[in-house]
């Protein structure tokens, strides 16, 4: 049994428990919030008695294994390194860090404190994203890859009405390029490595917040792009071309269709049976990790991705003016 504590009571904690409860092993043992009411009524869903309102009540919970972190995004660091330094593993939400820099100190207070350090990257431990490697190889020589993740923000029509919530605050470490580009940007790197360039240009709304953007990866002997939206729908699937074959996916941040289509028409279609929230794998893997041999050099290695996620994300917010803060 892996006993969690999780910080935030929003939206996505709870989508992360109804996944997180199906996992064998998994226990809620503590929730965090600032308000002791809104943390009782958390805890009440998923029975959890201990509701803290400081973090270090939190980490000095000897009953508390690992903390899933579900704070706003420039949080993530701070809360990241002081649950490490009080012995807990940490499953951080995406993106994991404001930059690479913070991601930097937060590895090596894992590294110093043995203990493991994951970023809550749903797709990248998703069967559909394993179907897409095992199939990588029969597309031939890879030329040109595509990944878009477009979805209108149920908090946008809030932000045209002049009320800006979290999710549309900058100063938050928000942009569109945090919340949904970096769907599209993990899978890229772990599949093809980082680029030797990156090109890109965004959509910024009144208050700064990047809404939307594109971005063009350079791999010399193929081209990655990334489109990704806050503030307008897509209904395209992501694709990938080969010499040989194209492979079409639908949804790169939840697949569970690819198509893969062959010189001459020859298609094959595969059909992902999966949990309907596959926030399921990250909370198994995390939970993989924490329980066997190993698992610290494991862990580590997830990581290299989110590493190369970052530096790509700090040079696209260069290219493009993505500023947080004021």
């Amino acid at each position: 049994m892996l006993r969690f504590a999780i910080i935030g009571t929003g939206r996505i904690s709870h989508t992360f428990m109804k996944a997180a409860l199906k996992v064998p092993g998994f226990k809620l043992e503590a929730v965090y919030s600032r308000s002791q009411d809104s943390g009782r009524a958390f805890g009440s869903v998923y029975g959890a008695d201990k509701v803290y309102t400081t973090l270090k009540a939190l980490g000095d919970d000897p009953e508390v294994d690992a903390v899933y972190i579900a704070s706003p995004n420039s949080s993530h660091c701070a809360q990241t390194v002081f649950m490490l330094e009080h012995g807990k593993h940490v499953l951080c939400e995406k993106p994991i860090a404001s930059s690479a820099q913070e991601l930097e100190r937060m590895m090596k207070a894992a590294d110093g404190n043995g203990k493991i350090l994951l970023e809550a990257m749903r797709p990248v431990f998703d069967p559909g994203f394993a179907k897409i490697k095992e199939l990588l190889g029969q597309l031939g020589q890879i030329r040109r890859a595509v990944f878009q993740y477009c979805q209108y923000s149920s908090r946008y029509d809030a932000f045209k009405n002049g009320i800006i919530e979290n999710a549309f605050n900058p100063a938050l470490s928000n942009a569109a390029l945090m919340d949904i580009g970096v769907y599209c940007i993990h899978p890229m790197v772990l599949l093809f490595g980082k680029p030797r360039q990156v090109m890109a240009s965004g959509i910024f709304l009144p208050n700064h917040m990047e809404g939307a953007g594109t971005v063009l990866m350079d791999y010399g002997s193929m081209l990655g792009e990334v489109r990704y939206s806050k503030i307008t729908d897509s209904a395209q699937p992501s694709e990938i071309q080969g010499e040989d074959a194209n492979m079409l996916i639908w949804q790169i941040q939840d697949t569970r269709k690819i198509q893969v289509t062959y010189r001459g028409g020859r298609q094959e279609t595969f059909e992902i049976q999966k949990e309907d929230n596959n926030m399921y794998y990250e909370v198994q893997r995390m939970m993989e990790l924490t329980q066997q041999d190993g698992g610290r050099e494991l862990g580590a290695a997830h990581l290299e991705g989110s590493v190369m996620e970052m530096e790509v994300m700090d040079e696209v917010r260069r290219l493009t003016g993505i500023r947080f803060g004021d």
